[in-house]
């Protein structure tokens, strides 16, 4: 007989004791001391001894002897069109809906003039150069790459760089390889963990310094990223997977299952949560226990899921969408499935204040988001959805401002911008704004 599913929180929403809803609100993990030494020292090597120690690395953590740290272009383009033609065809496919996407949401240059004679304005201009990392070791993870670096090459970044970890026989996953191609990224590396992170960071002999860092990974890749922030840019701070499901008493059962288990297995560390609201809540919680119950007696990943949802998930039930919604808003989810009636889901969604991105409809599977709509998805997480958005073509530029200021609207500035200087204790301000009380006569 498969054994029941044990959730760390089950029952009404409205119920839950503070301690329990403390332990689901509270995902980011500690750092751990030891892992964080060893990654300082990771960086240490890297900065110290370059490319030398990114091989000692390659050998150390992957079995593999690397002649070169680069995978030259020709690779690329074999594994490319080696690709399997269903597999070529999803890629491509994905690979199209990204640039879609982020070509629309490109960000555009604008002026402003508060006053007349005064203008200000702001332009985005693309980084020279940024790196992507492409996770591999147990899995690998083409659509990652495909996140990072098409949204880059549509911003008009003027290099795009990848690493990803060689395998024993020293070579990149033929898959990772084969986005790259579609992507046309400029160069890869096969390096991976935390000294993939600081090559690109602080560059060695071969690997080129980056303004930029994208991409998932491990604990060290996110622990590297966090340590060098002072050094690089980085998207957010990221961790394990997350999932909220909002769903009213008409949603399938079978779709809240089958969404919560798609999510736990990507790690014991994942957190999924639903919560069901509505007269009927009570039997379609039933109803999604006994669906994920009958679906993890089959699941290959089963083991994965039932830890995730042991360790950090909950199947609750609410009175309201309001109460819902407002629990959702301050777990802050990676992602937000409102799985809710047509007519509801608007105004629900006017409401979300803080989502890495929202699946509006049960029929917006989270699976769609994660290869194929082209929406991004590399998201905040453990609730850091209060303050970071998803990755987006915004990443991939900076924004230089400028301010003109006429000779007539300056002598119109002065007489405040001194008082103000004054109160700052500042005189040489004061004087340089005053200096324009009277526009200087033209001496042509």
């Amino acid at each position: 007989m498969t054994a029941p599913v044990v959730f760390r929180a089950t029952g009404s929403l409205q119920s839950l004791d503070a301690a329990t809803r403390a332990v689901l609100m509270s995902r980011a993990s500690d750092r751990d001391a030891q892992l964080s030494t060893r990654t300082s020292a990771i960086i240490h090597d890297v900065r110290s001894r370059g490319d030398v120690a990114l091989r000692e690395m390659a050998q150390r953590f992957d079995g593999a002897s690397l002649q070169s740290l680069e995978v030259p272009h020709g690779h690329w383009t074999r594994a490319l069109n080696d690709l399997a033609p269903e597999l070529r065809q999803s890629l491509e496919r994905a690979a199209r809906n990204i640039e879609s996407v982020h070509r629309a949401f490109l960000p555009v240059a604008f002026e402003t003039s508060p006053e007349r004679g005064v203008t200000v304005g702001r332009r985005p201009d693309p980084l020279a150069r940024v790196g992507v990392y492409a996770p591999g070791g147990r899995a690998a993870y083409p659509s990652s790459l495909l996140m990072g670096a098409i949204p880059a090459r549509v911003a008009d970044v003027g290099e795009v760089i990848v690493c990803s970890p060689p395998s024993a026989n020293g070579e990149v996953s033929s898959v990772v390889l084969a986005a790259a191609a579609l992507a046309n990224v400029d160069r890869v590396f096969a390096i991976g963990g935390a000294g993939a992170i600081a090559a690109m960071a602080l560059g060695t002999q071969s690997v080129p310094r980056v303004d930029r860092i994208v991409g998932p990974g491990n604990a060290y890749v996110a622990e590297a990223k966090l340590q060098l922030v002072g050094q690089v840019a980085i998207d957010s701070p990221a961790g394990p997977s997350e999932l909220f499901v909002l769903a009213d008493d008409d949603a399938s059962p079978q779709v809240i299952a089958r969404e919560m288990a798609a999510q736990a297995e990507h790690d014991p560390d994942a957190a999924v949560i639903s919560v069901i609201v509505g007269e009927r809540a009570t039997v379609l919680y039933r109803q999604t226990l006994a669906s994920l119950q009958k679906l993890l007696a089959a699941a290959p990943r089963a083991a994965i899921i039932r830890e995730a949802l042991a360790a950090r998930g909950a199947l609750l039930t609410a009175d309201t969408l309001e109460i819902g919604l407002e629990f959702a808003n301050e777990w802050a989810p990676e992602h937000l499935l409102l799985a809710v009636r047509t007519e509801s889901q608007d105004a629900v969604l006017s409401n979300v204040r803080a989502a890495g991105t929202v699946f509006v409809g049960e029929s917006s599977s989270v699976a769609f988001g994660d290869y194929m709509t082209g929406a991004n998805h590399v998201l905040p997480t453990a609730g850091l959805a209060r303050c970071y958005s998803g990755l987006s073509t915004l990443d991939f530029v900076r924004w230089t401002s400028w301010q003109r200021v006429t000779p007539d609207a300056a002598s119109k500035l002065a007489r405040d911008v001194g008082v103000f200087a004054d109160a700052e204790g500042l005189p040489a301000h004061a004087a340089a704004a005053r200096f324009w009380s009277v526009p200087p006569v033209s001496q042509s």
